[in-house]
């Protein structure tokens, strides 16, 4: 079993930038993809970006370039470099290890105009 915790969220204006810090705990080791997702207000959650242990990154198009994922694999944690900011970065960010079910409680990011 593996315990998530997400960190970092606040209130940011828009065209500032942000980190967010997702800690894992529990079962670790080689092989497993680390993904941050975002659900807003009346929408689906949607992928934002993912890494894998050797540091391979996707990001979903709203936020390439913007936004950056990294993760420090001995203290099993996974970052969210946000940058640029825009109020329709609005969201719940959520992390989670791919294809497994386990999720983080979520942490609130607002931008403000």
């Amino acid at each position: 079993q593996v315990q998530l915790a997400e960190s970092g969220g606040g209130l940011v204006q828009a065209g500032g930038s942000l980190r967010l810090s997702c800690a894992a705990s529990g079962r670790s080791g080689i092989g497993y993809v680390m993904e941050w997702y975002r659900q807003a207000p009346g929408k689906e959650r949607e992928l934002v970006a993912g890494i894998n242990w050797s540091g391979i990154t996707y990001y979903a198009d709203s936020v390439k370039g913007r936004f950056t994922i990294s993760r420090d694999n001995p203290k099993n944690t996974v970052y969210l470099q946000m940058g640029n900011v825009k109020p329709e970065d609005t969201a719940v960010y959520y992390c989670t290890v791919r294809g497994t079910g386990y999720w983080g409680q979520g942490t609130q990011v607002t931008v403000s105009t």
